[in-house]
């Protein structure tokens, strides 16, 4: 705006607008006027509508300001959607943050952290209708005229650390804007209007790189956020990395490589960690501090340091621990237990769990202690119960969030806790740009906060390990002693063919003779059998049965299985690809006809077990037949892994079939997952009640799961990740396209040295194509992008860059960028 043209909104008439688009090198701020109409309503964090490049497009209000640099015709905004200011500052930078650390734009993160707005549940919040409502220029609009002004105040959040609270979320001219100047390690921010008028701006058809957080030679802001993000990075890639906290006390710095990497400060165990914020929290009227009751949380004194952990919650304090749950334990109540003391201590509590059933059994749990004050929040939601609940949580309604990946941006205020159940399972990857996974967002979002984290589980990953071992979290185990009074016996009696053939009961249910024994004993106990199986069908995969060579379709070369019959008829193997039939099977390699199973699925395994135990009940657990609860007596539950039912007292014998086959696959995390999912269903057997695997016994995971010692195998696998160059001990980016886009991006990219090009590579099988329609190319590859922690902003402010000159550029050739995938090839 020139220096002589009249200001149309009192004090600050430059509305600052993130523009939602996906190109790569319109990630930027563009500054719009604001209109008189819309003055009163146009605050930091509403959504807004703005026209760009001739169209209209959505947006979030970021800042007012005094003044621009652009110097030619001001557009105005075109639309306020809604006054509920729905981006708050910590969101805001959270989302910044990810977006640097996974080569993305914020644009695709702010589309996961915040749901599509539905109308009607906004304004049937509203208490009273505002003084405007008009919702665009010279109009006024029916969904927005309900609005209210109170809505609108509830909805102002208070920052969540020490150096937020002096800049709420008004215009009145002391604070602006949802983005403050953030200081580089070791300096201190300073915030004046002047300065805020200096920083880049834009028109909507000038672009600049805006939103404080830094650029270089004009660039999109993103170079500029990885700076930051450079300085707030620990071993996993989600920790922030600083000599000192926002208190001022010493905290642990982490550089390089797991196992190299140097500890800067100490930390005086869970008494030390980061002090939580002082910062008042908005009056709410279903969530107050005098009506929280008094929390049982003996319980965790069975784990060495659980009371100083608690004591440190209760203080407001924000310790960091990898809690690992002993079998049998109520692990949705022990965590409930920890929000609760949050929450009587007057902050918020985010609860991250894999799927609806975990999160079902948390939230009864959690509103057992603190009632209305604990919502879900789950992709499972309609558009109107979702949005309703999470503006409970925007507006400080609810205190405790318990919710699946995307409740990690959820705008909890005053965050005091953040808590990650079961955090190797893979639903916590994100399947959507820029694919951010759970923990490392939930690392960043209390490292920032200064809030409490807590990654819990029966199992242990190498990422958690890595923090672990870098200090920035502690362990949180229980003596062996404790440990051994409430584990069950578990043997791996092995499950070879020479075992099996020698055994005549074993060669009919493929069950050796001691786990039938343990089970027909057990039954007679009157308590129930679980038997876990990896594949859910009949006979899912099919083999030569004599050169085992694995059984392909003659038309397709897609496996062959065998169907289920329903009246009983013996059935023909046919292709899970194509589905055509194969009635004349030939082995490709060896010329035989006979077939056998390589795995047996839960129908058939149900189907045998009910022959071997006539007379009792056989129930199936799996698929779209899941069952939560079963009633405790003499039954056998088959379960496919992860859909293990719980059932009340424990089961009295849980045997794990085929090992083999959850060990055998060509996946990086296979022993990882594998022992993650025999814990979670030996964690449901009583005390002295018995566990029995069906695997080689001499395999460190099977003697792991034998000691149940989840930590010493999370160590080990982080230790031989790291000779071989695997993430958590580097940073890997997997580029996947076509090998003419692959190359395209890679001569774009301007990588560091240390970085080490790998591949290319083929897709791995569970990895989905970065293409959609019928123009889907034959041939999809993987570059990989390997280069050590000290260097992963740097790769990743590379490859934003490059995705940047390939939109500019207009490259319609899809291509798809992924930071440390699950899935890696």
């Amino acid at each position: 705006m020139t220096a002589d043209e009249p200001s149309t909104a009192s004090g600050h008439p430059i509305a600052r607008v993130l523009p939602l688009l996906s190109p790569a090198h319109l990630d930027r701020d563009f500054d719009y006027l604001v209109p008189p109409e819309l003055d009163e309503i146009a605050q930091p964090g509403v959504r807004v509508r703005v026209r760009f490049a001739g169209r209209l497009v959505d947006g979030y209000l970021l800042q007012r300001l005094s003044s621009t640099e652009h110097t030619g015709k001001m557009v105005k905004l075109e639309r306020v959607v809604s006054p509920e200011r729905v981006l708050t500052p910590e969101i805001l930078r959270l989302a910044t943050t990810v977006a640097a650390r996974y080569a993305g734009t914020r644009a695709d993160v702010l589309r996961l952290a915040i749901p599509p707005r539905h109308a009607r549940t906004e304004a049937s919040g509203s208490t009273t209708t505002p003084k405007k409502s008009a919702a665009r220029v010279g109009e006024t609009r029916t969904e927005d005229a309900d609005s209210s002004t109170a809505s609108t105040r509830s909805s102002r959040v208070t920052a969540t650390s020490p150096d937020e609270t002096a800049a709420p979320l008004r215009v009145d001219g002391t604070a602006t804007g949802l983005s403050e100047p953030v200081a580089e390690s070791g300096t201190t921010a300073t915030k004046s209007s002047a300065a805020s008028a200096r920083r880049p701006a834009a028109s909507s058809a000038t672009d600049r790189t805006g939103d404080s957080i830094g650029s270089v030679d004009g660039r999109p802001s993103s170079a500029g956020r990885a700076d930051r993000t450079a300085e707030t990075e620990a071993s996993t890639g989600g920790v922030a990395d600083a000599a000192a906290d926002r208190t001022g006390q010493a905290v642990v710095a982490v550089r390089g490589a797991p196992d190299s990497a140097d500890a800067i400060g100490t930390e005086a165990g869970f008494g030390g960690g980061t002090t939580g914020a002082t910062a008042n929290v908005a009056e709410s009227d279903s969530a107050t501090t005098e009506s929280a009751p008094d929390v049982d949380v003996s319980a965790w004194e069975r784990y060495l340091h659980g009371g100083a952990f608690v004591a440190a919650l209760r203080q407001g304090k924000g310790p960091r621990a990898a809690w690992q749950a002993m079998p049998g334990e109520d692990w949705a109540a022990r965590l409930a237990e920890l929000a609760a003391t949050v929450v009587a201590a007057g902050r918020g509590v985010v609860l991250m769990v894999p799927d609806q059933r975990d999160l079902d059994r948390l939230l009864a749990e959690c509103v057992r202690l603190v009632g209305d004050s604990a919502v879900g929040l789950s992709a499972g939601l309609g558009p109107a119960a979702r949005y309703r609940r999470w503006l409970s949580v925007l507006r400080g309604q609810a205190r405790i969030v318990v919710g699946t990946r995307a409740a990690v941006f959820a705008p909890v205020r005053d965050l005091g806790l953040i808590a990650i159940w079961d955090d190797g399972d893979d639903t916590y990857a994100e399947p959507r740009a820029p694919y951010p996974h759970a923990r490392e967002v939930a690392m960043l979002r209390a490292h920032e906060t200064g809030a409490a984290f807590v990654a819990a589980g029966f199992a242990r990953t190498a990422e958690i390990q890595a923090v672990v071992e870098t200090g920035w979290a502690h362990d949180l185990l229980a003596e062996r002693a404790t440990l051994r009074a409430v584990m069950p016996r578990i043997s791996a009696p092995g499950d070879s063919d020479f075992a099996l053939e020698r055994d005549a009961l074993a060669r009919a249910v493929r069950i050796p003779g001691v786990a039938f024994t343990a089970a027909r004993a057990a039954i007679k106990e009157n308590v129930a059998v679980l038997v876990q199986v990896p594949r859910r069908g009949y006979v899912p995969s099919l083999a030569c049965a004599k050169c085992r060579t694995p059984a392909r379709c003659r038309h397709c070369n897609g496996p062959l299985a065998l169907p289920h019959s329903s009246n009983g008829e013996a059935a023909s193997p046919h292709c899970k690809w194509c589905g055509i039939t194969e009635a004349a099977f030939r082995c490709q390699a060896c010329g035989a006809r006979a077939l056998r199973a390589m795995v047996i699925g839960a129908a058939r395994t149900a189907e045998e077990l009910g022959r071997a135990f006539p007379g009792v009940p056989i129930r199936t657990s799996g698929g779209g037949d899941m069952l939560d609860t079963v009633e405790p007596g003499a039954q056998v539950v088959v379960a496919t892994v992860g859909a293990e039912p719980v059932v009340r007292g424990g089961y009295g014998v849980a045997l794990l079939l085929d090992g083999w086959a959850l060990l055998g696959r060509a996946d990086l995390r296979a022993a990882e997952d594998t022992l993650r999912r025999w814990m979670g269903a030996a964690a449901m057997v009583r005390p002295r009640g018995q566990v029995i695997v069906m695997a080689e016994p001499s395999l460190p995971t099977v003697q792991a799961l034998v000691r149940w010692d989840p930590v010493n195998h999370a160590a080990a696998e982080l230790e031989a990740r790291a000779e071989v160059g695997f993430p958590p001990a580097v940073r890997m980016a997997a580029v996947d396209g076509t090998t003419e886009s692959i190359a395209e991006l890679l001569e774009a990219a301007q990588l560091p040295d240390q970085v080490e090009i790998l591949g290319p590579v083929p897709l791995p099988p569970t990895a989905r194509k970065p293409f959609s329609g019928a123009d889907e190319p034959a041939e999809v590859e993987r570059m990989l992008l390997r280069a050590p922690r000290s260097v992963g902003t740097p790769l990743s402010r590379a490859l934003t860059a490059a995705q940047g000159v390939r939109s500019s550029h207009r490259s319609d050739a899809p291509l798809r960028v992924q930071i440390d995938p699950v899935d890696i090839g």
